[in-house]
């Protein structure tokens, strides 16, 4: 006897309680990376599943606030997630602040920290200079591979290369590793956004991945090595206080 709608669509396999919040935390990623809010259609594409499994999980989400729909019912990242960044590596933030500002305002660069997240440099916090109206954007969350521009190649000289092969991460030792280490900051041009240049310096942080302290510009007329050397005293100082 065929049964009947309903009861076929009752004995529709469900998703399993890690599928789910494995596309919950896809959706977060896909409105993070999206450039403005996006329709429940547009999200449900980019995850690649039906629209009622989006909404399904996009209401969870906003329960949590963290997402938010505007008046047109489109979606975007709500404010609990800034709760829950405020405890991604606290430490490192809290001693980061005050240098980065410093950095920022006296060079007229954006300075941030990136963190180490697999094959990728993640930004986790940034400040842009006070007084320039042509300083490059950095937001936290921001990625790049890390096996380009300078904060991935500081990330790197914090390790041997013995070390950097014992991890196994598949991904080679820059050459420019080595050069870093012995100066204590690298430099990048061209290599993440064309035609914008980067130093960076690598931050030890006590029982965890190396970070790195950088900032970016367009142009400049300071000495690359001056900027250097301030970065990676700013870089020891933040040390300092996570010893």
């Amino acid at each position: 006897m065929t049964p009947p709608a309903a009861a076929k669509a009752e004995a529709a396999p469900q998703a399993s309680p890690s599928q789910t919040l494995s596309r919950g935390i896809r959706a977060l990623e896909i409105l993070a990376a999206a450039p403005g809010p996006l329709t429940i259609a547009e999200l449900a594409e980019a995850m690649g599943v039906h629209r009622s499994v989006a909404y399904r999980i996009l209401r969870t989400l906003e329960d949590h606030s963290l997402l938010v729909r505007d008046d047109a019912g489109r979606v975007q990242p709500g404010p609990g997630l800034a709760v829950l960044a405020r405890g991604v590596s606290r430490n490192l933030q809290s001693a980061a602040l005050p240098e980065l500002t410093q950095l920022a305002n006296s060079l007229d660069m954006t300075a941030f920290v990136a963190v180490w997240d697999h094959h990728d440099c993640i930004t986790l916090v940034t400040v842009e200079p006070r007084h320039s109206g042509a300083s490059v954007a950095q937001r936290p969350g921001t990625r790049h591979p890390i096996n380009a521009g300078a904060p991935g190649i500081a990330i790197q000289s914090a390790l041997t290369e013995a070390e950097w092969d014992r991890l196994g991460t598949g991904i080679p030792y820059r050459p420019e590793a080595q050069k870093a280490r012995e100066r204590g900051y690298s430099a990048s041009h061209d290599e993440v956004i064309a035609g914008v240049s980067s130093l960076a310096a690598p931050v030890r942080v006590p029982g965890g991945r190396p970070a790195a302290l950088a900032v970016v510009y367009i142009r400049s007329t300071q000495d690359p090595e001056t900027v250097g050397a301030a970065i990676r005293d700013s870089a020891a100082r933040i040390q300092a206080q996570l010893a």
